[in-house]
């Protein structure tokens, strides 16, 4: 018996506009829409598929009454694809990011932002090909 990672939950107080963000960080489109929450991901999931293989999970973000009180116990990291680690904080930055200080020091080979809500994520080393 064994469980797949289908979906990360973020509470939220606006799941539109935080599904509207990470949607154009990571490419993803959304796939499903309630009264309260808006999911995303790179692909629609069916039971059958998720039975087969262990696929990306998906982003859920639901609508909660309570604001954001401390630094997040869980985030997510991202990898440029197609471009510098520069050029991905500033683009993330147009998108409505900030770089935040967790204490993570400085000289360090990742980028600490947050997202329009102020859930922190971390840009790491890009993966585009080098010339």
């Amino acid at each position: 018996m064994t469980s797949r990672f289908t979906e990360l939950s973020v509470d939220c107080h606006d799941p539109e506009l935080l599904a509207a963000f990470w949607c154009a960080v990571l490419d993803f489109e959304v796939i499903d829409r309630g009264e309260d929450k808006v999911e995303i991901g790179s692909w629609e999931p069916t039971a059958e598929e998720v039975r087969a293989r262990q696929m990306p999970p998906t982003l859920v973000f639901i609508q909660v009454p309570e604001g954001k009180s401390a630094k997040n116990r869980l985030h997510l990291d991202v990898s440029p694809i197609d471009g510098s680690t520069d050029d991905e904080v500033t683009r993330l930055l147009g998108l409505g990011a900030t770089k935040v200080d967790v204490g993570q020091g400085s000289g360090r080979s990742w980028v600490v932002m947050a997202d329009p809500e102020g859930n922190e994520f971390c840009v790491l080393r890009t993966l585009a090909p080098s010339d």
